[in-house]
């Protein structure tokens, strides 16, 4: 059985330029120990990052706990604080875009667990974009909502 540490897991960074939503370091311990069937990493947001454009996944489920400080929990029209020890579910299907954001001072720390499906449909409701991806032929697709091809969200 692999044992994992934070000095010794894959980790994943980036300084947020030229990504609307900031910078962020990961742990990516599922990653790290080859598993399949879900995923699973502590991601830290520094003050004013987000974790992710507001979206929702077709066929994979999302699990996030809070494990450090306060990060705002945008769910459809509906922004909610997380404190340590709080969870928030995503399930599969459900259209209503979330993501994370840390509007205090200090790092929102947080593990995330999800479904790894063959392939997936996620949809960006206020960005009119879908991504359509597949695991194991390792393809992304970008449309917008009409399913015209378009760019992705992520890159200014």
């Amino acid at each position: 059985m692999p044992i994992f540490t934070p000095k010794t897991v894959k980790t994943d960074a980036s300084d947020g330029a030229g990504n609307p939503c900031g910078p962020y370091r990961a742990e990516l311990y599922s990653d790290s120990g080859e598993l399949t069937q879900f995923g699973a990493f502590i991601e830290v947001l520094p003050p004013g990052s987000k974790s992710s454009i507001k979206h929702w996944h077709a066929r994979e489920d999302e699990m996030v706990y809070m494990i450090a400080g306060v990060a705002q929990l945008h769910e459809g029209d509906t922004v909610t604080p997380l404190h340590p020890g709080d969870v928030a579910t995503f399930k599969a299907g459900d259209p209503a875009g979330h993501c994370l954001e840390n509007t205090s001072n200090e790092d929102a720390r947080y593990l995330v667990i999800g479904t790894r499906s063959a392939g997936d449909i996620v949809t960006y409701p206020d960005d009119d974009r879908i991504l359509e991806w597949d695991r194991t032929k390792k393809t992304r697709r970008w449309t917008d909502h009409a399913g015209n091809p378009a760019s992705n969200p992520y890159q200014e």
